[in-house]
């Protein structure tokens, strides 16, 4: 079973996340080229790629293999980033998801350390525990991708370990070979508790973007 019907509207303070679509592209090209310097181990389109990147995530899409997302500003509508929902596997009784990965996420260097990205895996994890009743949403990087590995971990998600030689790599210098890789999840039982966490987290960054009075 993949994923079925459209993604929806997911919407917090600092992050809107929008079905993804061709409306995106051009912001998408804009976010991904303000500083690259962050993508490493993360393939992030070009200006002249932002395109193509749409139509292959829409393709993967047709497919009922991903879920796509451009993450938005909700206050200006400047598009920020992308992310997803992939890789989705079924109950053993072939009904409804038991089981998601978060992926396919990068941000445009101006977004990066503003809690974006904690929001937004706030609500892609609220999302698939509490509407899709999954046991477990996993999260991958590049094992040597530290700054990804703690940003994951910062929200909430525990470590289980690498996977050697298991996906393709997007480092300079290395088309063509396989990468290792860090592996994360979250589970039901831990969500309730994980939820908390992220709601007091994102409570406080909103109290210190408040306006002095």
């Amino acid at each position: 079973m993949g994923f079925t019907g459209e993604a929806p509207v997911l919407e917090g303070a600092f992050v809107r996340l929008e079905p993804l679509g061709h409306h995106h592209a051009a912001g998408l090209a804009d976010a991904a080229e303000e500083n690259r310097d962050a993508y490493g181990f993360t393939w992030v389109p070009g200006r002249d790629g932002a395109g193509v990147y749409v139509d292959g995530q829409l393709g993967r899409a047709a497919d009922a293999l991903v879920l796509p997302y451009a993450q938005v500003d909700p206050a200006t509508g400047r598009v920020l980033g992308a992310t997803a929902f992939l890789d989705p596997r079924p109950w053993p009784s072939g009904e409804g998801l038991c089981a998601v990965e978060v992926g396919y996420t990068w941000l445009a260097a101006s977004a990066q350390g503003t809690g974006v990205n904690a929001e937004a895996k706030y609500l892609l994890f609220r999302h698939a525990f509490e509407s899709w009743g999954v046991a477990r949403v996993d999260l991958k990087t590049d094992a040597r991708n530290a700054r990804s590995r703690a940003a994951i971990a910062a929200v909430g998600a525990s470590f289980e370990g690498v996977l050697r030689k298991v996906a393709r790599s997007w480092a300079p210098g290395e088309e063509g070979l396989l990468r290792d890789s860090a592996v994360f999840s979250l589970i039901a039982e831990e969500w309730p508790e994980r939820r908390t966490a992220l709601e007091e987290r994102l409570a406080g960054l909103r109290e210190r973007r408040a306006p002095a009075r």
